[in-house]
C-alpha cells in the first residue's frame, strides 16, 4: 500500500514564513498535495492508495481520487501517522508500503515504476532527498520491516535501521521525488526546473525574486 501522510495544512510549512503568509503557505501545501496525489492517480498499474490524514482538503481529494482514508485526528507528526497506519496496514495483512510524502510536487509515475522495479521480495528501497540528509520515498516488504524517524536527518537513521534487518536495502536516487519544499531555497530551484505542475504555476505567478528581495531572504 501507498501511504501519504498529510498533517494539517492550516498551518504547514512554517519555515517558509520569512517569504509567505500562512494563508500562501496553506496554498503552497495544497498545491503540492495535489500534485502528488495525481501524479500517483496516473501511476497504473499501482498498488492501493491511503492519506493518513485528518485535513479536510486532504479528505476530500482522498475522496475525488477513490482512495482510502487512514483518519489522523491526534496529528502527531509525520513519524506517529505511519507509525500507527503501518500497524493497521500489517493488521489487515497488506505486505509491504511505499511511504511518500505530500511535498515532492516533481513526483512522477515513471520514478515509481523505478522503485517497484528494484523492490526485493523481502527487504526496503530508500529514496533520499535532494540534500542527502533526509529520506522522500521508504519502500518496506514486509509492511513493518523497520520503523520510521523522519525529520531533517533521517536518511542514515533510515538506513542503518534497514541494514540491521540484514535484508537487501536499495538506495535509489530520483530527482523528481528528491525535491521537497521546505525552504526559499527550494521554491527557487522549483521555479527553475523544467515543468508545468500545479505547484510550479502558482509559484511562479508569486513572482518570488521581488519576494526574496522585499524579505532580505537569500534565494540560493
Amino acid at each position: 500500500m501507498i501511504l501519504i501522510p498529510v498533517k494539517n495544512l492550516s498551518g504547514a510549512k512554517q519555515r517558509l514564513a520569512a517569504v509567505l503568509d500562512q494563508p500562501a503557505r496553506t496554498e503552497l501545501a495544497q498545491a503540492m498535495l495535489q500534485d502528488v496525489v495525481s501524479a500517483v492517480a496516473a501511476w497504473q498499474p499501482r498498488p492501493p492508495v491511503a492519506l493518513v490524514t485528518s485535513d479536510p482538503f486532504a479528505i476530500d481529494l482522498a475522496r475525488k481520487y477513490g482512495f482510502t482514508i487512514i483518519p489522523d485526528p491526534a496529528n502527531p507528526g509525520e513519524t506517529g501517522a505511519i507509525e500507527m497506519a503501518t500497524r493497521l496496514c500489517v493488521s489487515r495483512g497488506i505486505d509491504s508500503t511505499l511511504v511518500i510524502p505530500a511535498d515532492i510536487p516533481l513526483i512522477n509515475a515513471g520514478e515509481l515504476d523505478q522503485i517497484l522495479a528494484i523492490a526485493p521480495q523481502e527487504g526496503s528501497v530508500l529514496v533520499p532527498a535532494g540534500d542527502g540528509r533526509g529520506t522522500n520515498a521508504v519502500f518496506r516488504r514486509p509492511a513493518d520491516l523497520f520503523p520510521l524517524r523522519f525529520g531533517n536527518d533521517s536518511f542514515k537513521p533510515h538506513l542503518a535501521a534497514a541494514q540491521a534487518t540484514e535484508k537487501p536495502c536499495q538506495i535509489l536516487r530520483l530527482p523528481g521525488i528528491a525535491l521537497d519544499v521546505d525552504n526559499p531555497a527550494d521554491l527557487q530551484e522549483l521555479v527553475d526546473r523544467p515543468g508545468e505542475t500545479r505547484t510550479q504555476k502558482l509559484i511562479r505567478g508569486w513572482k518570488l525574486r521581488d519576494v526574496f528581495l522585499a524579505t532580505g531572504t537569500d534565494s540560493l
